[in-house]
């Protein structure tokens, strides 16, 4: 009797189980049965791959797959398939909307991400195959419906549709735009501290993936990115006023080529970290590693992880900072402040320290005048050649200029000795300058 109950469930479990594989074999099945060459499936086919291979894998582990030896290797390869589904989702949207993106210099850029594309399809294509053979072994059922080439067009036509919704406040405009820019530069200058500036070798690539950088970290930068690319189709998007000011356009492309590099990269160290990645697996799971490493190579994976998605999401950055900058302050409140000058000790490194950060923090330009001379408050060391003039001259107060918030702080900072007693000993700083402790 238990032997036909279980029999029983077993074959629930079988039934759904071909049901819910049809249509993800179906797609494996066109993939490996397109023509060699073909480099170019459409979103188009990579969506449903998505949904078909994530429905399935659900039901995999809602029956608990993952500890099941005879199940196992099946598990893995559809989820195999989803990531990488994604991840060629990912990067076919990025060749698609580059052109719109008002870039320049993306020719290097065009032909990494074409290598990129590459190997994510003829990784798709290996790990498809091997699904279809696990499936062949597991006797679940076939019933493939051909699929054709004009069954997944691609996105794109000639047309584009005419922007006539224009509704501007331009008061607001200029406070979301220095928002945006603010938070453009201090993502780019946090990404900067990884180091992504040119390629590196798989030795050194396998120091760094994922012990400093890894999915979690990727996940951090593409949520503050993301947030960017919100606020500006919220509020700045919408107004139209992009399409007149030419480089709104471009700073909306450099947030959305990082924001679809790190969508990406993220999808790749997750499968990775996940699938590829050895950290003492047991011994079935070791095997099914092994066996994904025959399809998805995992030096070639960390090569397109570091040396194209890091890689160009570090070179946007960094080429967007002048157009952040340019845009900031174009757009931010200005003011002037005249305020004393640090008791006893003058400006030297720790006032001009704190004062240079005040500036960093929000990115606008903010001088130091001293007579007809003008010092860039964001360095320290012109702070410095600064304070030996003040000091030279017996200057009681001087005058600053610019970005308006950072004046307030600075005020703030000067109304408690720029942080220090008459020794010239650190003090507390008041709360509104909690972030000079980081």
């Amino acid at each position: 009797m238990p032997q036909a109950i279980a029999a029983q469930k077993n074959a629930g479990f079988l039934e759904k189980l071909h049901f819910f594989s049809r249509e993800f074999l179906n797609y494996c099945a066109y993939v490996c049965e397109g023509e060699p060459a073909r480099e170019t499936f459409t979103q188009r086919l990579y969506a449903p791959m998505v949904s078909s291979s994530k429905v399935l894998e659900d039901f995999l582990d809602f029956h608990g797959a993952k500890n099941s030896s005879e199940w196992y290797y099946y598990r893995e390869l559809v989820s195999s398939v989803r990531n990488l589904s994604e991840a060629c989702y990912c990067q076919k949207h990025i060749w698609i909307r580059l052109p719109f993106y008002n870039l320049t210099d993306t020719d290097e850029f065009e032909r990494a991400g074409y290598e990129t594309h590459k190997f994510l399809i003829t990784s798709l294509r290996a790990i498809c195959f091997s699904a279809l053979a696990e499936a062949r072994r597991l006797n679940i059922k076939l019933s493939v419906r051909p699929f054709v080439w004009e069954d997944f067009p691609g996105l794109p036509t000639d047309t584009r549709l005419e922007s006539d919704i224009d509704d501007v406040n331009l008061r607001e405009e200029k406070k979301n735009i220095v928002k945006i820019t603010t938070e453009f530069l201090r993502a780019a200058r946090d990404f900067e501290t990884h180091g992504f500036f040119e390629p590196y070798s798989i030795d050194v690539i396998q120091t760094i993936v994922p012990t400093r950088l890894n999915e979690q970290e990727a996940r951090r930068f593409e949520m503050v990115i993301h947030s960017l690319q919100s606020s500006f189709d919220t509020y700045v998007n919408r107004s139209g006023l992009q399409f007149r000011d030419i480089a709104l356009k471009s700073l909306r492309g450099y947030i959305s080529i990082v924001l679809h590099l790190l969508e990406l990269t993220r999808r790749l160290l997750h499968y990775y970290e996940r699938h590829l990645y050895e950290v003492g697996y047991r011994n079935t799971a070791k095997k099914v590693r092994d066996e994904l490493s025959q399809a998805v190579n995992p030096e070639q994976l960390l090569d397109r992880i570091v040396n194209y998605g890091l890689y160009y999401v570090c070179h946007f950055l960094v080429s967007g900072q002048d157009l952040a900058q340019a845009l900031l302050n174009k757009n931010v409140e200005r003011g002037t402040i005249v305020v004393g000058v640090p008791h006893e000790m003058g400006f030297h490194s720790r006032p001009s320290l704190l004062v240079a950060k005040i500036v960093q923090h929000y990115g606008g330009q903010v001088e130091l005048c001293v007579g007809y001379d003008r010092f860039d408050a964001r360095s320290v060391l012109d702070l410095q050649w600064a304070g030996g003039k003040i000091q030279k001259e017996n200057i009681q107060e001087v005058v600053f200029q610019g970005d308006k918030r950072a004046l307030n702080d600075i005020q703030i900072l000067a109304g408690v000795n720029y942080g220090e007693d008459s020794m010239g000993k650190g003090i507390p700083l008041p709360k509104e300058l909690s972030y000079l402790k980081s």
